[in-house]
């Protein structure tokens, strides 16, 4: 699914033709299990983990 791939679930559902809720509640079950991949996508966002910035700290 494009959402995978990192596209906008906004791209994704207009590329449907579906609202953004009606996209998630039809394809939820494809995006079981990306929690893990979009909680790292956040903390790069956020400049890394805290253990990353503490060892940047200390050296």
């Amino acid at each position: 699914m494009a959402e995978r791939a990192g596209v906008p679930a906004t791209q994704v559902a207009e590329w449907a033709g579906h609202s953004v809720a009606v996209l998630l509640r039809v394809y939820a079950k494809c995006i079981v299990g990306q929690d893990a991949v979009a909680r790292r996508r956040i903390e790069d966002a956020m400049g890394g983990d805290d253990d990353a910035v503490s060892r940047d700290n200390a050296a």
